[in-house]
């Protein structure tokens, strides 16, 4: 018999999998942090003797050579790629044994890159699962313009061709399993819904559905801003990163808050966006730890620049440096826990700003008051409807443009609150009077406010 377990990367929205039979496994495309690999391993009782990647991933950084080199599995590439580190090259065609009645075989499916390669397991010649990587996935593909503006049309071709073979050469019962789509920026849109099957895909995937011509005009058309820090996740992976550091990071008392808020260098607030608002370190940004940590602080940032970290608990000091080292945060120049209190000079008082919901929005309208309102969501979500007069700079963008925002109060939203605590801490770090609204976008229209729709 054979075992598949999925481990789960909700920060990135990525997804890893562990897969073999009693004795030996293969790992798809893991993560940075192998440690909880190898305790996944370990649970299962099996040796690690495979480790593959579907591509050179763009949104985070992998732990195939380190984890390749711990359990001294054979390291299994895309022959096409182009990195710098012992690899076994894989080819279409190619097959590994796991185990004497299961195989790994390698399937070619450029399109969310052009050496992007599926992987199918199969016991006794049969196929039980496919890893598809940032090929096919749950009701969409892999965004096929990470890797060179001139090759994104031909590459989204590539994607619906790489599909249309998935769906041919594999039975309706088959598994699909891919990394990208469960949040991830690499999807060219987000998974509905936890698994799926090639049968079920074939029913309801774009790719599967419509000609090419419709599908390549759509998938261009849906494609958004790409994390900047993408920019910076190939290049490490095709060099190898590094392995990690997780040990606890060097103590800051208030002093070196204030020292590191002096140097320019980001102080990031783990708290939630309510403990944040009501009183926090001036000059101190908050990145909620249990929000999409990684992705939004690593867009925003400055890339390099050292970060501090408050939180509540040592325990969440140490989960956001997991998610961190992940795009390439690695080490944190400092940390501090507890009350905030503790964290700014004596003599010197906490910052705070005021939350709202829409409601409280509208009712300051109806009083006269001069309120700029600020929406940070990304192109897509304002296409869609926008309050009437809003100011539009998306989150990650905000940092750049601070000057662009009107003189006033500033009430800013996005689409739930996350964002918008996001963007009210850069505001409110540069001397802004700020309202954070933290309420869910249509509750806009209930509250009175005029929202503009297409």
């Amino acid at each position: 018999m054979f075992f598949v377990d999925t481990l789960k990367f909700e920060g990135l929205g990525n997804r890893s999998y562990l897969a073999g039979g009693p004795r030996t496994a293969v790992v798809v495309d893991p993560p940075r942090d192998i440690d909880q690999v190898i305790a996944a391993a370990a649970r299962r009782g099996v040796r690690i003797a495979y480790v593959a990647e579907t591509h050179v991933h763009n949104d985070y950084l992998t732990g195939g050579p380190e984890l390749a080199r711990v359990t001294g599995a054979r390291y299994l590439v895309p022959a096409a790629a182009d990195v710098s580190y012992a690899r076994v090259p894989v080819a279409d065609g190619d097959t590994v044994e796991v185990e004497e009645y299961l195989v790994l075989r390698a399937i070619a499916t450029p399109g969310h890159t052009p050496h992007h390669t599926s992987y199918a397991l199969e016991e006794d010649g049969r196929a039980v699962a496919v890893f598809t990587g940032g090929s096919l996935l749950i009701g969409s593909v892999g965004r096929p313009d990470l890797v060179e503006p001139r090759l994104t049309e031909q590459l989204a071709r590539a994607q619906y061709a790489s599909a249309h073979r998935l769906a041919d050469e594999l039975d309706d019962e088959v598994p699909v399993l891919p990394t990208h789509g469960f949040g991830s920026f690499c999807s060219s849109s987000q998974a509905e819904g936890d698994t799926t099957t090639i049968g079920n895909e074939r029913t309801s995937n774009d790719a599967l559905t419509s000609d090419v011509d419709t599908f390549v005009a759509r998938t261009l058309a849906g494609l958004e801003d790409v994390p900047a820090y993408y920019a910076h996740m190939g290049p490490a992976n095709a060099a190898g990163p590094a392995p990690v550091d997780l040990t606890p990071p060097q103590p800051a008392d208030a002093a070196r808050i204030a020292e590191r808020l002096a140097a320019g260098e980001w102080v990031v607030d783990l708290r939630s966006r309510v403990a944040f608002a009501e009183g926090h370190v001036a000059g101190s940004f908050n990145f909620e730890g249990d929000g999409k940590l990684a992705t939004y602080l690593a867009w925003l940032i400055p890339w390099g620049k050292p970060v501090t970290l408050l939180a509540e608990t040592p325990a969440q000091i140490t989960d956001a440096q997991r998610e961190l080292v992940r795009v390439g945060i690695d080490r944190p120049a400092a940390a501090a826990t507890g009350d905030p209190a503790g964290w700014v000079r004596a003599g010197e008082e906490l910052a705070s700003f005021p939350r709202a919901a829409f409601a409280g929005l509208a009712a300051a309208r109806e009083r006269g008051e001069q309120v700029v309102v600020l929406d940070v969501r990304r192109d897509s979500e304002r296409a869609n409807g926008h309050v009437e007069g809003s100011v539009h700079i998306p989150i990650h963008e905000l940092h750049g443009r601070l000057d662009e925002v009107p003189d006033g109060t500033v009430w800013v939203h996005c689409a739930g609150g996350m964002r918008a605590a996001i963007a009210a801490s850069l505001l409110d770090a540069v001397g802004r009077r700020v309202v954070a609204v933290d309420d869910g976008f249509e509750a806009a229209v209930d509250a009175g406010l005029t929202v503009t729709r297409p």
